[in-house]
């Protein structure tokens, strides 16, 4: 009984200890929604593929860029106003290869179902199920069923970017643009569909299922 008693002490004390290392280790959040007086809201990221800090520096991962200090923030978390014209920029620094699921190919829930690369140049699904057109990774807000595909680029360039954050002006990228509207206040779960947690069962372990690398949530603000 006195063994017991002392194994379940200890796996308490670890289950405890592992909950207080998530809650603290959460990632900051940017907020786009305070001092919002209409108009719409430029929200600025990128996709690395590896965010070169913190505690998994070789993980893919998004990044953001503050509104106010226009510094590039390793975070997840995104604070949107309600009913707002959101206009999004993401630039894709990673690699990327084949789909194996076409569906993850199609642009969704956007204005004008449409994202624009950055040739100018609109689309409304990438043929991604050959290497010429390789997909990175996809920006994927299921319960607003938006999906955009973000094409990988060639890490054989010699301005292909290692550790992040990149550079968009000096280092090789996949700019794709989009806008769409927030609905009511809420919490919205956004991520990568792409298997790409490297090392991981099926490539869906790791960043992939992690907040602040590649999901994270829209908290949309009243």
């Amino acid at each position: 009984m006195a063994i017991v008693l002392g194994m379940f002490a200890v796996v308490l004390v670890l289950v405890v200890f592992a909950a207080m290392s998530f809650v603290g280790s959460e990632p900051a959040t940017v907020d786009f929604a305070s001092g919002h007086h209409g108009g719409s809201v430029t929200l600025v990221a990128q996709t690395d593929g590896a965010v070169g800090t913190g505690a998994h520096p070789t993980w893919v991962s998004y990044q953001v860029k503050t509104p106010s200090t226009h510094k590039w923030v390793h975070t997840t978390l995104w604070q949107l106003p309600e009913h707002t014209k959101i206009n999004v920029t993401i630039y894709q620094f990673d690699s990327g290869g084949p789909l194996r699921n076409q569906h993850w190919g199609q642009v969704t829930g956007t204005d004008g179902t449409t994202a624009t690369r950055t040739t100018g140049t609109t689309f409304k699904i990438i043929n991604g199920t050959t290497s010429k057109t390789p997909i990175g990774h996809t920006f994927t807000v299921p319960a607003l069923g938006i999906n955009v595909p973000l094409m990988g680029v060639t890490t054989s360039k010699k301005n292909f970017c290692t550790s992040g954050p990149c550079t968009p002006t000096k280092q090789l990228n996949h700019k794709v643009t989009f806008s769409f509207t927030t609905p009511g206040p809420g919490n919205y779960h956004f991520q990568c569909f792409i298997p790409c947690g490297a090392g991981h069962v099926f490539g869906n372990g790791g960043p992939m299922q992690t907040l602040g690398y590649m999901g994270g949530f829209l908290e949309v603000m009243a």
